[in-house]
């Protein structure tokens, strides 16, 4: 697969892209429940590590894949199992994870922003492992492991079988390794042009509800949290698609020592149940 892997929590949380305010951000390194709390001594960053701002771990996302991340429609903060990951990891790091109102960026755009540098220090956003994706960053160390999933609606009775065929439509997250494999093992959709590929999962999932797409493939956990906990109830899961992949945090390659500081704060948190407590969490058991 050469591309990526996420993310919406409701429509309405587009407006974040241009009237979040910097205070509702800043204070997600501290505000975050389910933390790293308990977590071993925070170990300052290596020396040698660059960071855009000093005292800070500068992160952007894609804040449409919950629940990795997504906006509070009420507050405006960010939220997520990676957000709270990060506050972990930059606590561990003897720093505060910065999330401002420049945070939010389209899904593709991560790894080129983190490439060409000086404006984030990271890009956590569900984002897969790939051969490609290291040819242009650095990623880290796995933090959760993932599988693509089927989504269809109830009583539809579609299949991967009956979805590839030029009159269905299938629906991704534009520039996702779902959006990749629906493209491959959907051929006769593809040629059609009927592989849809969306900002977000949300309005992707609203799509499959109203019959506008027949299916709709994304990532399991969040195909999981939307159906059981974000009111899509009308959706199922036809198939779990073992994909086997894993997600890393970006960092760019002219930053080794935050690579290596990344890499460092995971394994503690990891080791002192941070990880653990943040998956029972977001996800309901251990991952």
């Amino acid at each position: 697969m050469s591309t990526m892997s996420r993310r919406g929590f409701l429509q309405n949380s587009a407006l974040v892209l241009g009237g979040l305010s910097l205070t509702s951000l800043v204070g997600c390194g501290g505000q975050a429940s389910g933390g790293s709390e308990g977590s071993a001594p925070a170990a300052a960053a290596g020396a040698g590590a660059k960071l855009v701002e000093e005292g800070k771990l500068t992160c952007i996302s894609n804040m449409y894949f919950p629940p990795f991340e997504f906006m509070d429609e009420k507050t405006g903060e960010a939220k997520g199992f990676d957000i709270e990951l990060s506050n972990a990891i930059a606590e561990h790091m003897g720093l505060t994870a910065n999330w401002t109102s420049e945070s939010n960026q389209s899904f593709d755009s991560l790894v080129p922003t983190i490439k060409a540098g000086g404006k984030a220090d990271i890009a956590i956003a569900g984002m897969t492992i790939t051969e490609d994706r290291k040819q242009e960053v650095n990623l880290s160390n796995p933090y959760l492991d993932s599988n693509q999933s089927l989504v269809i609606k109830k009583g539809s009775g579609e299949t991967l079988k009956t979805l590839d065929s030029d009159e269905k439509t299938i629906a991704v997250q534009a520039g996702t390794t779902g959006a990749d494999w629906a493209k491959e093992n959907f051929p006769k959709a593809a040629s059609a042009g009927n592989i849809k590929g969306l900002d977000d999962i949300i309005t992707a999932m609203e799509g499959v509800s109203t019959g506008n797409f027949n299916a709709l493939v994304t990532d399991l956990p969040v195909a999981s949290y939307q159906i059981n906990e974000n009111g899509f109830d009308g959706l199922e899961i036809e198939e779990e698609i073992p994909t086997g992949e894993q997600y890393g945090i970006a960092v760019s390659k002219d930053n080794p020592q935050l690579l290596d500081d990344i890499n460092a704060a995971l394994e503690a948190i990891k080791q002192d149940g941070t990880m653990a407590k943040l998956q029972k969490k977001w996800f309901g058991q251990e991952l």
